[in-house]
C-alpha cells in the first residue's frame, strides 16, 4: 500500500535546493533581514516542513495568510515572529495575542474594532495602500496617512509594531512600471515618516517582495518578504534572474497501462486527438484533481527515462495519455515526471505556467492534498506527508488553546 500511494503520485521536496535558494538570496539582500513566506502550506511544499527547515538556518520571522495558517505553524514549533499579511478578523483579537501573532490592520475600522475586541494588546502591523488598490489605509496623502497611523497607534490594546506595503509590479522591468514601483516606495516610506514625527516608532518597515528584493532592494526596507524565489521559481517567467535558484518541487507519476491505438482512433473525452497512424499511448494516473491543469490538454509534455513525451488528448480527473511511438525502452511501471528533472531534460513551473498562460505560483499552490510529499535531503528520502491518513472516520478539529 505504501508504494503504491507514492507511486500514483508524488511531489517531491528537495530540501538542499530550498537551502541552497535561501542561502543565495541572503547574498542579494545585503543585510536585509529575510521573512520567509510560507502561506498557502509553503505554496504547495509543506508550512510546518519549510517554516522548521528555514527557522533550522536562523530566519526569525514568517509570514502566512490567514489565523489558521499562523496557529498551524506556530502549535508545529515555530518560535519566531508569524505576521498574517491579509485581514485580521477582530474577532480572533485574543487568540493573536496568546499565541503571540502579529495580525494586520488594514483600515482605522478594522484597528478600531480589534481594539475593542482585544482584551489585552495585540501586536500589528498596518497595511499601507501605495497603488496596489487591494488593502490598506491609502498613502495618496502621506501627511493625512500619517495621522491615521498615528490615530491607530494610539488605540488601546493596538500594539503598533510596524508598517507594510506591497509593490504591484516589482516583477517587471519595463520603465513606466519601475517609475509605479519607485512612486509606491516614495509614497510608503513619506507616510511611515509622517507617523514616525507624530511620535510612532516602528519595529519594522517593509515593502520588498520576491521581487522587489531582486530588483528594488531598499535598505530602508527592514524585511524582505521571500515567496516564490524560496522556492526556485521566478516572479515571472520571462524575468532573467540575478541570482541562481534550483525548483524545490518535482511531480512525478507512473505509466499504468501502454497500449497501441489505430490510425483514426481518438483519444480522451471530447476525442480532440485522433491518431493519423498507428501510435503506441501511455497512460498516467494523475490528473487536474491532483493539481495538473487540464488547460494543458494538448499543449503539454512529460518526460520518461530522460525522454520527451507529447501529452496526447485532454487531461481527465484522475489520468491523462501521452504519446510514446518511437520512443525507447518504455515499460509500464516506468516513473513519468511532469514537473522536474529525467536524464538531461527538465520541466519547471514555469514551463507550465507559460503553456497556459499563468504563473508558476498557480502551478505550485495547485497541487492537492491527496498528492503526499515526500522530502528529500542529501538524496535520501527524510520524510513523508500524507494529508489522507486513511483513519475515514478521523476528523481532526483545531480548537482555540
Amino acid at each position: 500500500m505504501e508504494a503504491d500511494l507514492l507511486n500514483r503520485v508524488r511531489a517531491e521536496i528537495d530540501l538542499d535546493a530550498a537551502e541552497k535558494n535561501l542561502n543565495a538570496l541572503k547574498t542579494v539582500l545585503d543585510g536585509i533581514r529575510p521573512a520567509c513566506v510560507v502561506k498557502a502550506d509553503g505554496y504547495g511544499h509543506g508550512d510546518t516542513e519549510m517554516t522548521e527547515l528555514y527557522q533550522s538556518m536562523g530566519v526569525d520571522f514568517f509570514c502566512v495568510s490567514n489565523i489558521d495558517e499562523a496557529l498551524r505553524i506556530r502549535w508545529s514549533g515555530c518560535t519566531g515572529d508569524i505576521l498574517i499579511l491579509s485581514w485580521s478578523d477582530p474577532e480572533y483579537s485574543d487568540i493573536l495575542s496568546e499565541n503571540n501573532i502579529i495580525g494586520s490592520v488594514i483600515s482605522l475600522k478594522n484597528a478600531y474594532e480589534i481594539s475593542e475586541k482585544a482584551s489585552m494588546p495585540v501586536r500589528v502591523h498596518i497595511k499601507l495602500d501605495t497603488g496596489m488598490s487591494r488593502v490598506g489605509l491609502s498613502a495618496e496623502d502621506p501627511e493625512k496617512c500619517g495621522k491615521e497611523i498615528a490615530e491607530i497607534a494610539s488605540l488601546p490594546n493596538i500594539r503598533a509594531e510596524g508598517v507594510f506595503t506591497h509593490l504591484a509590479a516589482a516583477d517587471s522591468l519595463n520603465e513606466e512600471d519601475i517609475r509605479f514601483t519607485d512612486e509606491q516606495k516614495r509614497r510608503f516610506f513619506a507616510a511611515a515618516g509622517a507617523a514616525e514625527e507624530l511620535g510612532v516608532k516602528f519595529v519594522h518597515k517593509h515593502c520588498l517582495n520576491s521581487a522587489g528584493a531582486l530588483f528594488h532592494r531598499d535598505k530602508r526596507s527592514t524585511l524582505a518578504r521571500l515567496g516564490i524565489v524560496l522556492y526556485g521559481l521566478r516572479p515571472d517567467y520571462s524575468l532573467k534572474m540575478p541570482v541562481e535558484l534550483s525548483p524545490v518541487m518535482s511531480l512525478r507519476s507512473v505509466i499504468s497501462q501502454i497500449k497501441t491505438i489505430h490510425k483514426g482512433d481518438t483519444v480522451s473525452y471530447g476525442r480532440t486527438y485522433t491518431a493519423d497512424s498507428d501510435r503506441v499511448i501511455a497512460t498516467i494516473p494523475c490528473g487536474y484533481a491532483d493539481g495538473y491543469p487540464r488547460l494543458l490538454s494538448g499543449r503539454n509534455e512529460v518526460l520518461i527515462n530522460g525522454q520527451r513525451a507529447k501529452g496526447a488528448g485532454r487531461i481527465c480527473m484522475d489520468q491523462m495519455m501521452a504519446d510514446i511511438t518511437g520512443l525507447e525502452g518504455i515499460s509500464e511501471g516506468d516513473e513519468v515526471t511532469l514537473i522536474g528533472r529525467s536524464g538531461n531534460e527538465i520541466i519547471t513551473a514555469d514551463d507550465l505556467a507559460e503553456i497556459y498562460g499563468t504563473i508558476g505560483y498557480e502551478v505550485i499552490c495547485g497541487i492537492s492534498r491527496r498528492v503526499p510529499r515526500v522530502y528529500i535531503k542529501g538524496g535520501k528520502v527524510v520524510s513523508i506527508k500524507k494529508y489522507y491518513d486513511h483513519n475515514l472516520h478521523k476528523t481532526t478539529i483545531y480548537k482555540h488553546k
